[in-house]
C-alpha cells in the first residue's frame, strides 16, 4: 500500500526530532519560536496524551502496540477506501508507532525519564519525548460554563511530530467520512454481485471502486 510511505516519513521525521531533542536539550528547556504562543520546549511524557495516566506503565505501552498493530490491520482491510481516508488512516498509523517507538525502547536507550519512578530505564517503560509547545490560552473561565466556570484555565500542551500527525488524521477522518461511506456501499454491493455471479473476477482480485486504485 502506497500510503504507508506516509506512515513511514512521520515515524523517521518524528524520530529524528526526538533524537535531536535529547541530544541538544536539557529537560525543561524552552526556546521561544514565535513569542510566548509557540516553544520548543523539551519534556517527557509517562502517560497518554497530556499526561493522562491510565493503568500501569507496562500496560499502557502493551496498550499503545496493539492499537497500533489494529490500525494497521484496519488500513489493510479498507484498501479499496478513498485516498483521503486511507491517507487519513496513514496519518494516525505513523503517529502512533512513532509515539510506540518511545514507549518500547527509550527506556532501554536513554535510560529513566524525569518523571519515572526508580526502575523505568527498561524495554517497554519509555517515555515520549514532547517539544512542541503551543501557549493556547490563559485566563478565566466564564461563570455561565457549567462545572468550570470562574476557574482559571492555563491551555499549553506540548506534543510531538507524531502527535501532530495523529490529529491530522483524526480531522482527515471526519472529513473524509462520507466518502468512505459511499464507497463501502459500492464496495458491498459489488462483493454481494461478485458472490451472485459464482466467484471473484478473473485472478482473484478483487476489484476497486470506480475511480480508485487498489493500495
Amino acid at each position: 500500500m502506497r500510503v504507508l510511505w506516509i506512515s513511514f516519513a512521520i515515524v523517521v521525521f518524528d524520530q529524528i526530532t526526538k533524537v535531536v531533542v535529547k541530544t541538544q536539550m536539557a529537560y525543561g528547556d524552552s526556546i521561544p519560536v514565535v513569542g510566548r504562543l509557540f516553544r520548543f520546549t523539551f519534556t517527557e511524557n509517562p502517560g497518554m496524551a497530556f499526561g493522562l495516566t491510565v493503568g500501569s506503565k507496562m500496560f499502557l505501552t502493551i496498550f499503545s502496540v496493539v492499537a497500533t498493530v489494529l490500525i494497521f490491520v484496519y488500513l489493510r482491510h479498507v484498501r479499496w477506501a478513498p485516498t483521503g481516508y486511507r491517507v487519513a488512516l496513514a496519518l494516525v498509523l505513523g503517529g502512533a508507532f512513532g509515539n510506540v517507538i518511545d514507549r518500547v525502547f527509550y527506556g532501554s536507550i536513554w535510560g529513566e525519564c524525569a518523571p519515572s519512578p526508580p526502575g523505568s530505564s527498561r524495554l517497554l517503560y519509555g517515555c515520549v519525548v514532547d517539544f512542541i509547545h503551543l501557549d493556547v490560552w490563559r485566563g478565566v473561565i466564564p461563570e455561565a460554563v457549567p462545572f468550570m466556570g470562574g476557574k482559571y484555565v492555563a491551555l499549553f500542551p506540548i506534543g510531538n511530530i507524531a502527535d501532530v500527525a495523529i490529529i491530522a488524521g483524526v480531522v482527515l477522518i471526519l472529513i473524509t467520512q462520507g466518502a468512505f461511506h459511499e464507497a463501502a456501499l459500492r464496495h458491498e454491493a459489488d462483493r454481494r454481485a461478485t458472490n451472485a455471479a459464482g466467484g471473484p473476477p478473473a485472478g482473484g482480485v478483487e476489484a476497486a471502486p470506480p475511480g480508485e486504485t487498489v493500495g
